[in-house]
């Protein structure tokens, strides 16, 4: 029987054999843990009728757990010297279907709707590359793919934000844009020893347990970001002034006055201790105010 990739002395065998080298440029960390591989597939909660669409598989150590337990695996790698690799790793299993792609610019959705109509319920995973984790999380998100879940493993750091609740020194725009979407959790912490190359950080893995509909109610969600973005453009300034100078302008004091009120939020707060509530009150009672003016 073949030894699980995610081993110190497997994953040196397997890059040794191909020749292969780190792009720094592509922030690849690849686990040698198969103890984590095994929580990131168990919090995912799949079983033989699921399928799965993976981020940056790199070689394969995720994807061969989920081979095994899943109906289907579709895989976006993005380096195509990793190709050859995930062919050789995976060859044991004819469930898993590689796509030499950027997942930034794949339409993940027409796979999903191609490659997985007869499955039960789709889980995405992934050990996201630090610098490119929120597009790709957005992204997933924004694009309301047919997912149950996703399970990623990410900084620490930005899992924290993610996480985070009101009041915290970590909630923030990203926070809330999250916490639309899915309801969000921290599985465990995994220390940078058991990556090759070795990260600076720690990462965490995260658990997005996708809502059917939003937790509040927005009368323009494109609006309602531009407004939670603005409060939070200078973290150490009001509400009052973070939206005067970053969306609405000095000229129009009189209108966020009358939406903050009608909002019942006062002026003086920042935006780190609006709920997400607040925050949907007040977009709406601005976007009221505001929805015949162009520039916004």
């Amino acid at each position: 029987m073949t030894k699980d990739i995610a081993t110190p002395g497997r994953t040196k065998e397997i890059l040794e054999k191909h020749g292969f080298s780190f792009k720094k440029s592509l922030g690849q960390n690849f686990l040698i843990d198969v103890n984590i591989l095994n929580q990131i597939a168990d919090a995912a909660g799949t079983n033989e009728n699921d399928g799965v669409v993976e981020v940056g598989p790199g070689i394969g150590a995720l994807t061969e757990q989920f081979a095994k337990r899943v109906k289907q695996v579709e895989a976006f790698e993005i380096d195509g010297r990793l190709i050859p690799i995930l062919e050789d790793t995976l060859s044991p299993y004819d469930n898993v279907t590689i796509h030499n792609e950027d997942v930034l610019k794949a339409d993940v959705k027409n796979v999903i709707n191609e490659k997985m109509h007869d499955v039960h319920e789709i889980a995405v995973v992934g050990n996201l590359p630090y610098y490119v984790t929120t597009p790709i999380l957005m992204k997933l998100l924004e694009q309301r793919l047919p997912v149950t879940r996703i399970i990623v493993m990410i900084q620490k750091e930005v899992a924290d934000r993610i996480a985070a609740k009101p009041a915290s020194k970590e909630y923030g725009s990203l926070s809330i844009a999250v916490q639309y979407y899915s309801n969000a959790s921290t599985v465990t912490i995994v220390p940078k020893t058991v990556f090759v190359p070795r990260p600076k950080v720690d990462s965490a893995v995260l658990k997005l347990e996708i809502r059917k509909t939003p937790p509040v109610h927005v009368k323009n969600e494109e609006f309602f970001f531009k407004v939670v973005r603005a409060s939070f453009a200078q973290r150490r300034k009001t509400i009052w002034n973070n939206l005067q100078h970053n969306l609405l302008g000095k000229e129009r004091k009189e209108l966020l006055a009358q939406s903050l009120k009608q909002a019942g939020i006062e002026p003086q707060r920042r935006g780190e201790t609006l709920s997400m509530e607040e925050f949907a009150n007040l977009s709406n009672e601005l976007y009221d105010f505001t929805s015949g003016l162009s520039s916004l």
